[in-house]
């Protein structure tokens, strides 16, 4: 669709060079806005109404046509906030003297449960690359190295694959079993490493030492723009892994790995505080979810805890 309004179109550039002057939105963002304020628009001039006296119904009727449409509820939460934002902006020039987004809700997001690999498949994917490194010879060994250092972080600390192929080397934990990670806006934690993935680590950064004069910046390095492994290097490595463990290839990434590790923390009765903190989840309900997929702990925990499940 394609809105009509002229004067609601004059609101919206308006509101666009706002956002781009004054709160410094990106150009892709911007792009977006003016798509939903434009289809609110249009939708409004199929419906025989104008922005000025559009009421909570009407924002109500174009997010149930977004929902027979088939959106997303992502999309149609992003529209909503988009009409939100709008709406505040037309009420501080005073083109409004009441905002009908003010108290329609969003649509609820579902939240899909993880893909969790299970602790005999996390073993196989280790004792897979283990083997590699075992057998390596020549250049091939400094990568089977590379990937065995790889998969016993992940496993042991849980990172996300951002963190782990971008951690420096001076970040290697030697003594202590202990990682500083500079995680999502730029909030720093302590993560825990075993003395398993530790004894991995101490080897690699002798190969290391072996092949490269000086020293990478990099704990993973190699041959691209920014001298460190990226992400999705990593993650076709983990898949070729996958297939010689004879495990389903799409069914494992390093996020998976990820997922794995929380659940098993959390099967073993950690606290899910401590593994949010490991996490570096900023909001406990992102961990939370982890909860979901442990059914069995859970009915346990109200056997044994809760005195009405006991038996007298």
């Amino acid at each position: 669709m394609k809105a009509t309004t002229k004067a609601g179109d004059k609101f919206v550039d308006a509101f666009l060079e706002m956002m781009a002057a004054e709160r410094g939105a990106a150009h892709n963002s911007i792009a977006a806005y003016q798509r939903d304020l434009n289809d609110y628009l249009a939708f409004l001039t199929a419906s025989k109404k104008q922005f000025e006296n559009a009421s909570r119904e009407d924002v109500r009727a174009y997010l149930a046509h977004l929902d027979s449409l088939g959106l997303a509820t992502a999309t149609v939460s992003r529209r909503l906030s988009a009409l939100r934002q709008w709406h505040r902006f037309l009420l501080g020039e005073g083109v409004l003297n009441d905002d009908p987004t003010r108290v329609v809700e969003a649509p609820k997001l579902r939240r899909s449960l993880p893909s969790v690999l299970s602790a005999d498949q996390v073993k196989s994917l280790l004792a897979a690359a283990e083997q590699r490194a075992a057998s390596a010879k020549g250049q091939k060994r400094f990568k089977a190295m590379r990937l065995l250092c790889l998969m016993e972080l992940l496993a042991a600390t849980g990172l996300r694959v951002s963190e782990l192929v971008g951690l420096p080397l001076a970040s290697a934990p030697r003594m202590d079993p202990f990682l500083v990670i500079r995680g999502k806006g730029g909030r720093e934690r302590i993560v825990p490493v075993s003395a398993r993935a530790l004894g991995v680590v101490s080897d690699y950064v002798e190969c290391l030492k072996q092949i490269f004069d000086p020293l990478p910046k990099w704990l993973f390095p190699s041959h691209g723009q920014s001298g460190a492994l990226t992400r999705q290097h990593f993650a076709l490595e983990l898949k070729s892994l996958a297939i010689e463990s004879g495990i389903n290839a799409d069914l494992v990434s390093p996020h998976v790995l990820r997922h794995a590790f929380a659940s098993e923390l959390l099967a073993k009765g950690a606290d899910l505080r401590a593994v949010q903190q490991i996490l570096g989840h900023a909001d406990i309900s992102t961990t939370q979810i982890y909860t979901h997929v442990q059914p069995e702990r859970l009915k346990s925990a109200v056997r044994r805890f809760h005195p009405l499940a006991k038996k007298s």
